[in-house]
């Protein structure tokens, strides 16, 4: 089959022909439509995150249909779609997964990260953390839900009562999280890079009450804030936009160090909380939310093989909402 493979920092994906993979007992063997790209796989291909198993075969927004199905499979048939995230497995039997945190489980592997991902024209994975896709969606359309949807989910379910939502980084995922947001009559202000007034405009087209760069004004009171951007300089500056009470959540796997800041900026029971990888629960209860609201995703597509150029223009900013290359 082919593959876009990782080697090591600092080059560039190689399109190889690599073996297809065979699942074992209790995995699905998956023919890719449509693998979602995110900032994630960034991440790993820049070595911020330091333990992928290389070679490596990225993506964690995987879209397909089965092509086999392991022994102990259940729930799943040949030829059915399914969606592959960024949790591939974890140990089962750890504090954390016997009370709904696998998420944070020790042992838990990742896909596109520690197990070979959706830049390919197969893959496998354990059919335990895979989900069915609502039929709303086309495949391109679903890839991004399976990231920048569950892990936005989970990051917006801690500022969930607030009644103004502020969204560092209009990429992705708050282009998804603003739809729920408005679908819930909250009020949402964007902050974009300085100068990007595409991006504002894309916020104050899908509803966003005000859109500007980060050290700007908003009018009102913000009740919470949610940072996609990997910029740890945000923090303070979002915590000095928050009222008193207010919370600041982190929702990137990785970012840039944090500048010191008076404890002033933090007094007032304000709060700052991260958000680490997603759980099964937040696909179960996210993919069919965003089917009946219904969420639409803005999708830039690519073909496998530019898969570089797609991942550039993600670290440049070169496009609005989310890239998904198409195998």
């Amino acid at each position: 089959m082919r593959a876009m493979v990782f080697h090591a920092k600092g080059e560039p994906l190689r399109l190889e022909h690599i073996p297809r993979p065979e699942p074992d007992c209790h995995q699905l063997l998956v023919k890719v439509s449509a693998c979602g790209i995110c900032r994630t796989d960034l991440h790993v291909i820049d070595a911020d995150l330091k333990e992928p198993n290389l070679p490596l075969v990225p993506g964690h927004q995987i879209v397909g249909t089965v092509a086999r199905v392991g022994v102990a499979v259940s729930g799943f048939s040949i030829g059915e779609r399914v969606g592959i995230p960024w949790l591939g497995g974890s140990c089962g039997h750890c504090w954390y997964c016997e009370h709904q945190r696998e998420n944070l489980c020790d042992e838990a592997r990742y896909t596109g990260y520690q197990i070979n991902g959706g830049f390919a024209e197969y893959t496998v994975a354990d059919a335990r953390y895979c989900f069915p896709l609502p039929e709303e969606y086309d495949d391109e359309q679903a890839a991004p839900l399976l990231c920048a949807g569950l892990i936005g989910y989970r990051a917006y379910r801690l500022v969930e009562d607030c009644q103004c939502i502020a969204l560092y980084g209009f990429g992705a995922a708050a282009h998804i999280l603003i739809q729920v947001a408005r679908h819930r009559k909250q009020r949402v202000v964007a902050f974009t890079r300085s100068g990007d007034n595409e991006a504002q405009q894309f916020a104050l087209s899908l509803g966003a009450d005000w859109a500007g760069a980060s050290g700007d004004i908003p009018p009102g009171q913000i009740d919470g804030a949610i940072l996609f951007a990997p910029d740890g300089a945000l923090i303070p500056e979002a915590l000095r936009r928050v009222r008193k009470g207010g919370r600041v959540v982190c929702a990137g796997i990785h970012m840039s160090d944090i500048p010191g800041f008076p404890y002033s900026t933090l007094w007032g029971e304000r709060e700052i909380v991260s958000v680490a990888n997603l759980t099964r629960q937040d696909g179960e209860e996210f993919l069919p939310l965003a089917a009946s609201i219904p969420v639409r995703t803005r999708v830039h597509r690519y073909p496998l093989e530019q898969a570089n150029e797609a991942l550039e223009d993600l670290r440049q900013g070169r496009f609005t909402g989310a890239a998904v290359l198409v195998v």
